[in-house]
C-alpha cells in the first residue's frame, strides 16, 4: 500500500494516544469546502510513501507510539487497507480510522476482524439526499446510501467511534446540526468541528468567515441531549 502524506506525531487524532498519521491519496467526495486539495485532486503530484517505509519505523519506534491513524483523502478506497493493517496490528499498535463512509461494507469487515480500534466519521450534512449532494459534492446516490448503512454499523458496534461535523457558513445551518444530532441519536461521541478557512476545492470558502464560537456554544447544548458526549474543536 502506498500514502501520499504522513504525518510523523500527533496527540490529537487518537484519543488520548500519541499517534502517527498516515494520509491516503484520492476521495470519491468533492466537498467544497475541504482544504486537503491535493489529496483529493491531485494525489499523483504528491511524493508516494510505500508501506514497507513506514512499518520499518514503526517497528523502531514502539516505544514512542500508541496508535496507527490512516486518514486521507479516503482510505476505505484502497483495497490493500485491510491488509496493511494486519501487519499494523501483528506490530502491537491500536488503529484509528478516519472515513466519510461510503464503503460500509470495507468498515464492517474491518470491525469484525478486529482490525480497527478507533473509526472517525465524518458526517458532511443532514442525511437527507439533497442535503448531503452539496456538502459533499457528489451526484452518485449511491454514495450516500452507503454513508447511511455505515452510520447504522457504527452505532450498533462495540468499537469506539466518533461522528464528526464540520460546521460550515452557507452550508450548514443549526437547524442542520441538530437534525444530524437526531439522526444519530444515541451515538456515543459526537465533535462539531470549526470551520477553518484555507486553500478550498471551491476558492470562495477560502475567504468564508466562520461561526462564533458561542453559536458552536449553543449548539452543543441544544444537542447535547441526543448524544452520549458532545465536542467542540478547532476553536
Amino acid at each position: 500500500m502506498k500514502f501520499s502524506g504522513w504525518q510523523k506525531t500527533s496527540l490529537i487524532e487518537y484519543p488520548g494516544k500519541i499517534s502517527t498519521v498516515l494520509f491516503t491519496g484520492s476521495c470519491n467526495f468533492r466537498c467544497p469546502f475541504c482544504y486537503n486539495v491535493d489529496l483529493v485532486l491531485n494525489p499523483e503530484k504528491l511524493p508516494p510513501i510505500d508501506e514497507s517505509t513506514v512499518l520499518e519505523y514503526l517497528e523502531q519506534n514502539r516505544g514512542l507510539y500508541h496508535a496507527v491513524v490512516v486518514t486521507g483523502g479516503e482510505p476505505t478506497m484502497h483495497k490493500e487497507l485491510p491488509k496493511f493493517l494486519g501487519k499494523v496490528k501483528k506490530l502491537d499498535f491500536l488503529v484509528g480510522l478516519e472515513t466519510n463512509g461510503t464503503n460500509p461494507m470495507m468498515i464492517e469487515r474491518l470491525i469484525k476482524n478486529r482490525l480497527v480500534d478507533f473509526v472517525s466519521m465524518d458526517i458532511k450534512a443532514p442525511l437527507a439526499w439533497e442535503k448531503y449532494k452539496k456538502a459533499a459534492g457528489i451526484s452518485d446516490k449511491g454514495l450516500f446510501e452507503s454513508v447511511k448503512k455505515s452510520v447504522k454499523i457504527l452505532l450498533g458496534s462495540n468499537v469506539d467511534y466518533e461522528f464528526r461535523t464540520t460546521v460550515v457558513p452557507k452550508i450548514h445551518t443549526e437547524k442542520d446540526i441538530v437534525d444530524i444530532s437526531r439522526q444519530i441519536k444515541g451515538a456515543k461521541h459526537y465533535v462539531l468541528q470549526q470551520f477553518l478557512p484555507k486553500n478550498t476545492i471551491d476558492e470562495k470558502f477560502s475567504k468564508a468567515t466562520p461561526f462564533r464560537v458561542e453559536k458552536l456554544v449553543n449548539l452543543r447544548l441544544k444537542i447535547k441531549k441526543n448524544v452520549a458526549a458532545c465536542e467542540i474543536r478547532n476553536v
